[in-house]
């Protein structure tokens, strides 16, 4: 398989994603609708193309880091899945809704391509660190053709088997659960400040016991801080995430009333302007409703 890879989509995550294969010695072909975002790449050795079709190599591979189910299938359109054409491979790592991996699957199918849903469970300075994850999901022969390439720069990758929306599941269940960890922590630290306990040392005794586990120790630490900047993942697409995960759970008559909760708290935190913070700042709802 070639060493070359079209890479699409330089946000939070896609950045350090494209460093990493760049350092591991694969030679990008990169495409951003941003094309500024592009930079700090060429510098790296990357190539820059002004349209994503452009990236594309037939029989290649191309790597997708976009933000939205309506950008990935605009992207992803049956011109460029038609360049992409036999033998080709699609990993797509975006968070999106499993339905539209399962369309997207067999549009490729169509061509002669495969498509990988692969998305990751890290923040940018996960990636950087190599610790992030990925759940991984489609046709077992070219699966095994990307793996090596994912883990350069995760620790671990997990198997859900062929069905390509069965990854997009999983990304949605795990995006679920640190939502609520949030609201879990946001709720906890607020009563044990309004009992006149702080909430870094409230913070400090239970992620050292308790809740020994990197979402509480890491986003933890910015819900005892209130601090919710610099921004590594938008609330926008946190509640983006949240309607997915409702509607993936709807569709499989599947009740998640903590996940309404959640979503009401993105779109009061939005309501309040705070769009421009990490979408671990829903915990502040909770300080919100406490008047702390």
């Amino acid at each position: 398989m070639s060493e070359k890879i079209a890479f699409l989509g330089l946000g939070n995550l896609g950045t350090p994603i494209a460093e990493s294969l760049i350092n591991a010695g694969y030679e990008l072909t990169v495409w951003n609708r941003t094309a500024s975002k592009a930079e700090p790449l060429t510098k790296l050795g990357a190539k820059v193309v002004e349209n994503a079709i452009d990236a594309i190599e037939t029989g290649g591979i191309v790597i997708s880091v976009l933000a939205d189910d309506a950008v990935v299938e605009e992207i992803f359109s049956m011109e460029l899945v038609e360049k992409l054409g036999k033998g080709g491979i699609h990993i797509s790592m975006s968070t999106i809704s499993p339905e539209t991996s399962r369309q997207l699957s067999q549009i490729h199918d169509w061509y002669g391509a495969t498509y990988i849903a692969a998305p990751i469970f890290a923040r940018p300075e996960a990636v950087v660190a190599g610790v992030g994850n990925i759940a991984i999901s489609g046709k077992a022969a070219a699966k095994e053709i990307v793996k090596p390439i994912l883990q350069g720069f995760v620790k671990g990758i997990y198997d859900f088997g062929e069905d390509p929306g069965a990854a997009n599941v999983v990304k949605l269940a795990g995006n679920f659960m640190i939502a609520a960890s949030l609201e879990m922590m946001g709720e906890a630290f607020t009563m044990a400040e309004k009992n006149g306990i702080s909430r870094q040392s409230i913070y400090e005794m239970l992620t050292q016991t308790l809740f020994a586990a990197p979402i509480f120790q890491n986003y933890g630490k910015l819900v005892a801080n209130n601090v919710y900047e610099p921004v590594a993942f938008k609330l926008a697409l946190g509640l983006k995430d949240i309607n997915l995960t409702l509607q993936t759970a709807s569709d499989a008559n599947v009740p998640m009333p903590m996940a309404d909760l959640i979503r009401n708290r993105f779109i009061s935190a939005l309501a309040k302007k705070r769009d421009n913070l990490d979408w671990s700042a829903l915990a502040q709802g909770a300080s919100d409703d406490a008047g702390a």
